[in-house]
């Protein structure tokens, strides 16, 4: 049975999601444009504006299940100067660390205690600072078409050639995960940690 969010934590959760998803994706946009690949830009996808880069299916999983995805943005390899391996390394890592810096500065947020200033603004800031958290460690996840398997192409290139047909069954793969529950029993254990530590550097635990 799902667990739905009431309409209030709708209403927080919303935003937070918006934010997570479009850093994560002007990230890879903005270091593929600085590597020399202008897809992004020539699409209008180098842009925080959050309706550029939302997946609808992406969206809806993370409302339900904490996790999700947005759309992809668009790189071309060969445009990239340089080793196009290592290119698409940078990319791909770009999305993770801006959601992680995001999560550091709303831990931060959180430990000046300007909160109180805003309605509802701690348990916003607490729900962004897990929605970031979440969206680095689920898309480090080393199966297509997340940045993880990305990642480990770079790291591997050997085996690139096999990580890339998997894209066709990476879907798949991850529904089976989460609904067998195996996704929640990797996920939450490595998010929880991230955001206790992040908690514990703006010293609000």
């Amino acid at each position: 049975m799902l667990d739905f969010p009431s309409l209030r934590e709708l209403l927080l959760l919303l935003p937070a999601i918006l934010v997570g998803l479009t850093f994560h994706e002007f990230a890879h946009g903005w270091v593929a444009d600085r590597l020399g690949d202008r897809t992004a830009r020539y699409q209008g996808r180098l842009t925080l504006n959050p309706l550029a880069h939302i997946d609808p299916v992406g969206f809806l999983m993370l409302v339900l299940f904490r996790f999700g995805w947005a759309k992809p943005v668009p790189v071309n390899p060969y445009n990239l100067r340089g080793d196009p391996a290592r290119g698409m390394l940078m990319i791909a890592l770009a999305g993770p660390a801006a959601n992680l810096l995001v999560a550091l500065v709303t831990a931060l947020l959180l430990g000046t205690g300007v909160t109180h200033l805003i309605p509802y603004g701690y348990y916003f800031l607490l729900l962004a600072l897990q929605i970031n958290v979440v969206l680095a460690v689920f898309n480090l996840i080393p199966v297509p078409p997340l940045d993880g398997s990305k990642i480990l192409a770079g790291l591997l290139p050997r085996q690139s050639h096999f990580l890339y047909q998997m894209e066709t069954y990476g879907t798949i793969i991850l529904l089976l995960l989460l609904f067998t529950g195996i996704l929640g029993k990797i996920l939450w254990p490595v998010v929880n940690f991230i955001v206790n530590i992040l908690l514990a550097i703006a010293k609000i635990i």
